[in-house]
């Protein structure tokens, strides 16, 4: 819930500052943009959109962003019920510690071919 609630004050923050931004810059400057544009330009509905927009794509991504993570990094899952004996077993049974510790459900396990971590 903490991490929806940041993510929609973020995209409004980010509305808010485009807004303020676009009032300042027409203060200062003497610019008026719905002149530029033609026709008087309605502030609001541009931010209006700027809004769906910002929502949409920042859903679009965060929703593919697991997925796209396990991809790129060619992770393997662990049937996290019935893991393979030695290293998957010993993994799953840290990870399920670690989780019933912290108060939080059972993650998915995975395991990946990575370069070596160490200088």
């Amino acid at each position: 819930m903490k991490r929806i609630g940041l993510f929609i004050l973020t995209n409004i923050a980010v509305v808010v500052m485009l807004g303020i931004v676009l009032n300042v810059v027409s203060m200062v400057t003497g610019v008026n943009f719905g002149q530029m544009a033609g026709s008087d330009l309605d502030v609001t509905a541009l931010l209006l959109f700027a809004l769906v927009v910002g929502f949409t794509g920042s859903i679009i991504s965060l929703l593919m962003s697991k997925q796209m993570a396990k991809m790129s990094m060619g992770v393997q899952l662990i049937n996290t019920n019935n893991p393979a004996p030695g290293l998957e077993s010993w993994l799953v049974d840290v990870v399920r510690e670690l989780s019933e510790k912290a108060g939080v459900k059972m993650p998915e396990v995975g395991i990946y071919d990575g370069e070596p971590n160490a200088f």
